[in-house]
């Protein structure tokens, strides 16, 4: 199922973070994960519980896997292959970003998102056919 925008990992985390410098962020994540239109990559889902379980989000084994499995159930999630790989490692070269944001960027190619939603990537910039949007950038 095509979806027209991929969630990345910060996304999914600020929307459990219990960090009061982060209550703006975690409505604006919050609002994201409520709209129908999204999915994520395998890849993203690995880094939301990496990054979940660690502080300060602290959120339990439990909770994390909880919040995993709801998504894998209610969302398309894109698998990472050697073809996907291979998409990231010319997106890595032609961009010069970091091999694992490529790798996110061709999962949400591969979703068929136009939009990758994430705070990692420089707001606006187009990725072979995916923009970046950083939900928490000011207006």
């Amino acid at each position: 199922m095509a979806v027209t925008h991929c969630l990345d990992s910060n996304v999914l985390v600020y929307a459990f973070s219990k960090s009061p410098r982060d209550a703006a962020k975690v409505r604006i994540a919050r609002e994201w994960i409520a709209r129908e239109d999204w999915g994520v990559t395998v890849q993203v889902l690995q880094e939301f519980y990496v990054n979940a379980v660690r502080t300060p989000h602290e959120l339990g084994h439990e909770d994390a896997l909880a919040m995993i499995e709801e998504i894998a159930h209610s969302r398309p999630v894109g698998v990472i292959d050697l073809p996907l790989m291979r998409h990231a490692l010319q997106l890595k070269s032609r961009y010069r970003i970091a091999y694992w944001d490529a790798a996110v960027i061709a999962g949400a190619r591969r979703l068929g998102a136009s939009v990758l939603v994430s705070e990692d990537l420089s707001h606006g910039q187009d990725y072979g056919g995916v923009r970046v949007l950083n939900p928490f950038s000011p207006a």
